[in-house]
């Protein structure tokens, strides 16, 4: 009998696996509703697998505690919830789903863009309270920037930031990016221009994060790099809301250094009221766009992810190698 821990939803798991198609002797535990390390461990801590929610915290405990662990699969592209080295230790799989996603997440950062740049949400609240007209008026004599006249700069270089680049080419937009490395075949069949991360925050008119949470990113966008950037630049997160220091980003919005942000992600999720970035005084209410976590979540992308986390659990279990594997074992 091979026993998998499902610690993601349910009805996800219901809607985007073919069940019907697993081994009879898998049994699967889910456990959506156990939130804490010694409630999972009470109902399986005999288990083989594990298939998380990309936000869900898988511990050194419960890895420690897990005798016939052999495989921790994030659900999504994120994995920095997972005990990485306490799973190393262990010589226990760690894999993800890089790339599954990365067109749908490129969508949504088109989206945050353009529905700043056109004021969608206010457009739509000043429609809906009868002042079309006025609105018009308005924003026609404020300026009604072009994403094609706009210059993108895309910070980190990996399958979702390529996705939007070849995403934002047809609108015209001047690309730049920043990444720890060049890509050097990136630039040349893309045309982007590579410009260290300040310089870009100094030059660009929209900046869009495409990066991973790792002790170097975490807080990367933070008040330096923020007053470097023009009163007029757009920021975009649909990676993590680890990237930004959030109060930071409160004072540059409220002080009018940059113009907007369009965030999918803030931190920490599930997102509270008290969280800073909800409590922004009444003026800069327009300056913010945000989306609820979607950019990676469509029906494509959840079917080839969980087709790929089942492939995973089933090559391991026979005793080959997965793929997407992110702990180097």
């Amino acid at each position: 009998m091979t026993k998998i821990l499902i610690l993601t939803s349910t009805k996800r798991v219901e809607k985007f696996s073919d069940l019907s198609v697993l081994p009879k002797d898998w049994e699967l535990v889910f456990g959506e509703s156990l939130n804490t390390d010694d409630a999972i461990l009470n109902v399986a801590s005999d288990v083989d697998f594990i298939f998380a929610d990309a936000v869900r915290e898988v511990s050194k405990t419960l890895i420690d505690k897990m005798p016939n662990l052999k495989l921790i699969h994030s659900e999504g592209v994120g994995y920095n919830k997972i005990d990485i080295q306490a799973a190393k230790e262990k010589n226990i799989y760690v894999c993800n789903n890089t790339a599954a996603n990365s067109a749908a997440v490129a969508e949504q950062t088109i989206l945050l863009i353009l529905g700043l740049q056109r004021r969608l949400l206010e457009g739509d609240q000043l429609v809906r309270s009868g002042q079309q007209i006025q609105a018009k008026g308005s924003f026609i004599l404020d300026g009604i920037p072009e994403l094609g006249s706009c210059h993108v700069g895309l910070v980190g270089m990996g399958s979702i930031a390529l996705e939007t680049a070849k995403r934002l080419q047809p609108f015209g937009a001047q690309l730049s990016y920043f990444n720890r490395s060049r890509k050097s075949t990136v630039e040349n069949e893309l045309g982007l221009c590579y410009l260290p991360l300040e310089e870009l925050c100094k030059q660009c008119d929209i900046i869009s994060l495409h990066l991973p949470v790792t002790p170097e990113t975490t807080g990367l966008i933070n008040a330096d790099l923020l007053s470097l950037m023009k009163p007029t630049t757009l920021l975009i997160n649909t990676a993590r809301g680890e990237l930004v220091v959030q109060e930071d980003l409160v004072a540059a919005l409220a002080a009018g250094q940059i113009a907007g942000a369009g965030l999918d992600t803030l931190y920490p999720e599930p997102v509270m009221l008290d969280n800073p970035l909800l409590n922004l005084p009444e003026s800069c209410h327009y300056k913010l766009l945000f989306s609820p976590h979607i950019g990676g979540t469509t029906k494509p992308a959840f079917e080839k992810m969980h087709k790929t986390v089942w492939a995973n659990i089933l090559a391991v279990s026979k005793g080959t190698c997965p793929i997407n594997i992110v702990n180097g074992l």
